[in-house]
């Protein structure tokens, strides 16, 4: 139950379209699996994009006598103006390519995924991911709303606020992205994202606080 186009342009392509209401992303994607009706499945995202050498690629492949019962797909992401091939965006394996029968998506309320019964090949060619329309404020804007179901999950499974992982998680953060895994190498980018990286960690820890201590606009 979109609130923008979806539905007016699936309905160029198909009429084969499908509405229901909101209920996460792990049943989500299960209620559309539901009704896929081929043997082979690539969950897209909206901000994503199968580049022609991909596409050979996967024909090629599901063609073969010994599949694999699912493929993982490199991911490259375009954000602040330049692809991005190191500070852990890359090459952010996916596994996108299944089989319907074998697999189903699982995990909590955020960052979910697909569990494969078989064998889970790799291919060799980049999906194309455009992130956050490239700009900080989508970065923020999703890091404001997966921050708030992370911490959600966390306290679900009894984490708890602790002031010395406040001060600490977000600049391990900030390091482990920009040198180990090489931002630096990505540019003014690649700081970019160390940051924002770094403010994610803070931001997700000051929820698990509020949740923690109910803390609201008003006095208890």
């Amino acid at each position: 139950m979109s609130q923008d186009k979806t539905v007016e342009i699936a309905r160029e392509y198909t009429d084969r379209v499908h509405q229901r209401i909101w209920s996460g992303f792990v049943d989500g994607k299960n209620f559309a699996l539901s009704k896929a009706t081929c043997e082979w499945v690539f969950s897209l995202d909206a901000d994503e994009e199968i580049p022609g050498e991909l596409r050979d690629e996967i024909q090629e492949e599901i063609k073969k006598k010994n599949t694999k019962e699912g493929y993982t797909v490199p991911r490259l992401s375009f954000y602040q103006g330049r692809w991005i091939k190191h500070s852990g965006f890359y090459p952010d394996r996916q596994l996108r390519l299944f089989k319907r029968s074998k697999a189903l998506w699982g995990g909590k309320r955020v960052h979910e995924r697909v569990e494969v019964k078989g064998e889970v090949g790799q291919l060799r060619h980049d999906l194309l991911h455009y992130p956050y329309d490239g700009k900080i404020s989508g970065q923020i804007q999703t890091i404001d709303a997966f921050s708030t179901l992370l911490a959600q999950d966390l306290h679900d499974r009894g984490k708890r606020f602790s002031p010395i992982l406040l001060l600490l998680r977000p600049p391990l953060k900030f390091l482990e992205v920009y040198l180990l895994r090489l931002g630096f190498l990505d540019g003014i980018a690649g700081f970019i994202i160390a940051v924002s990286s770094a403010y994610a960690v803070f931001v997700r820890y000051v929820k698990i606080r509020e949740l923690q201590n109910c803390i609201g606009n008003r006095p208890s």
